[in-house]
């Protein structure tokens, strides 16, 4: 016979009108609030009625984790609304808001994202004076059916979208998005993408040296060129074409230098000379084989930049370019860019900007109230301080959020939605 506890024998019903789904987004619609994310988009975005409220809808639905429109809908359950600070609109109404998209709307919510970075920087997300280094890169969304517009097969024979994005580094911020079809290659674009990038991030307030970090696909003399009027530092790694080639043989023996390497292999590091005042910096590789081939076989990597420093440490950090790759997948798997939703594509790309936005405020949320550094990874902060039940109760005409007795993480929540709460901005 079942006992009393178990699960079989629980009675269900979806009656609490009071119950909060995702209570947790109280601490980012806190700082949605000192950011100006509503009233800014009321103000940035030509597309009426309620612009705002539209834009905060989808961005604190893509922080909650929705993949979809229609994932929108769990902030209408419950009071789950009353911890956002304003009305939730209807996944139909979404749908319709983001098809009127055009190119220059999209712009405008690329203006939003900027103003918001600007912000949030000024409250001390932001890296002020010190250097910092920005990866930039471009992926694959992919697509399931033959409506979307702009979808095609690209390079890696995938049906989708090829989007350029820019990232920072130490943070994983997604510093800025240029939505593209899927047919477009990994360096169209780039130079302006590259300008844009800079002059948005000077604008908000990045004061200190910029360092670039790219791989092969954006290998280009008008790159380079984007980089230097900028004064920006650059790291990009050039493809193995014969003139690269040349380059490294003329690469004497002994100027190789042994570094620490995997255990499964051995590296060195050496440096010439390459076109117009480039260096051109490269890493030899021999991965152990189960059985040693007669004469010795090498795998190259080379990168040009104008960075000044010696070239083991100049070749240890390009190899850190890599965590671009995790910032991507956090900004899919954690902030919706994994879907597409519309077959429009100007609706996707404001799908896109929307997507970053949200990844974004999940780090600020990090950064300015949990004082967490590094980057970070979205599905940490969403299950621990955002996905967590709560329930409103109202008394002497004020309300107030209960949460769960023995949360884990409850005084790192309280200091949080302190923090936020005092925000100057």
């Amino acid at each position: 016979m079942p006992s009393s506890r178990s699960a079989s024998r629980l009675s269900v019903t979806f009656d609490d009108d009071h119950a909060v789904a995702d209570a947790g987004l109280a601490l980012v619609a806190v700082l949605s609030e000192k950011l100006g994310l509503e009233a800014l988009a009321q103000e940035l975005v030509d597309i009426h009625p309620f612009p705002g409220r539209r834009v905060a809808t989808l961005v604190h639905a893509m922080v909650a984790g929705a993949s979809f429109i229609d994932d929108a809908d769990v902030l209408r359950s419950g009071a789950t609304a009353e911890v956002l600070g304003h009305k939730v609109m209807a996944p139909s109404t979404l749908g319709t808001f983001l098809r009127r998209f055009s190119f220059g709307h999209v712009r405008q919510l690329d203006k939003l994202s900027e103003v918001l970075l600007t912000r949030a920087w000024s409250a001390g997300a932001g890296p002020g004076d010190e250097p910092m280094t920005l990866d930039m890169d471009s992926t694959i969304c992919p697509v399931h059916g033959e409506d979307k517009e702009g979808a095609a097969f690209g390079y890696t024979k995938v049906l989708g979208y090829h989007p350029l994005l820019g990232t920072r580094a130490d943070t994983g911020e997604a510093l800025h998005v240029r939505f593209r079809k899927g047919s477009a290659g990994s360096g169209r674009g780039a130079e302006r993408f590259v300008r844009e990038l800079v002059g948005r991030v000077r604008r908000a307030g990045a004061s200190g040296p910029l360092t670039l970090r790219a791989d092969s696909g954006f290998y280009s003399r008008f790159v380079v060129k984007a980089c230097r009027d900028h004064k920006v530092a650059y790291s990009i790694t050039a493809p193995q074409n014969s003139a690269v080639k040349s380059a490294i043989e003329r690469i004497a023996e002994e100027d190789w230098t042994p570094i620490t390497y995997t255990d499964a292999g051995e590296a060195w590091v050496a440096e010439t000379p390459y076109g117009d005042s480039h260096r051109l910096v490269v890493r030899r590789t021999k991965l152990a084989e189960p059985q040693p081939a007669l004469f010795p076989l090498f795998r190259y990597h080379a990168f040009i930049t104008n960075r000044v420093g010696d070239s083991v440490v100049l070749d240890a950090d390009h190899r850190r370019h890599a965590v671009v790759e995790l910032a991507i997948r956090d900004l899919k798997e954690g902030s919706g860019l994994a879907h597409c939703p519309s077959g429009n594509f100007s609706a996707n790309g404001a799908w896109a900007v929307l997507a970053t936005i949200a990844h974004n405020l999940i780090r600020w949320v990090g950064a300015l109230g949990l004082e967490l550094a590094g980057p970070l990874v979205a599905k940490t902060i969403r299950r621990r301080f955002l996905a967590l039940p709560g329930r409103i109760t109202r008394s002497a005409r004020r309300r107030r959020l209960h949460l769960p007795t023995k949360w884990p993480w409850a005084d790192q929540w309280i200091t949080c939605f302190g923090r936020l709460r005092a925000l100057q901005i």
